[in-house]
């Protein structure tokens, strides 16, 4: 019970990952996710990048993981790394940029991803339990 919980946390806070370029181009990954999404219909090559590509699955991966009522921990696992890979970048980013609004949003999913590893690890259980 205690994965679903942290699972359904993790998907809300990749969801508030916060990005800031330019001047005055500020968006959460949730507002760029949904431009996506419209663009997925309308233009699916102008999506078809690493990415872009990559996150959505993930968010996929552990959506899936989370509804379903079997141990998937390989799906979870695969689910953090495709988003994380996207997180770990923009917290970089923040870093480098020396942007703190940037940094402190992806900490949330780092911290939860962290928890979620040992969780599934320390108990060897799956998410139905």
């Amino acid at each position: 019970m205690i994965v679903r919980i942290l699972l359904f946390l993790l998907l809300l806070s990749s969801l508030f990952v916060f990005l800031e370029w330019g001047k005055g181009n500020q968006m959460y990954l949730y507002q760029i996710e949904g431009e996506i999404l419209n663009k997925l219909f309308s233009n699916p090559k102008s999506v078809l990048h690493p990415f872009i590509i990559l996150p959505l699955i993930g968010q996929f991966l552990l959506l899936f993981a989370l509804l379903s009522n079997t141990n998937y921990k390989k799906i979870i696992i695969s689910g953090i790394v495709c988003i994380g890979i996207l997180v770990f970048f923009i917290l970089v980013v923040g870093i480098l940029s020396n942007n703190i609004k940037i940094s402190l949003s992806t900490l949330p999913f780092l911290v939860l991803s962290i928890l979620i590893f040992l969780n599934l690890r320390k108990n060897n259980i799956s998410i139905t339990k």
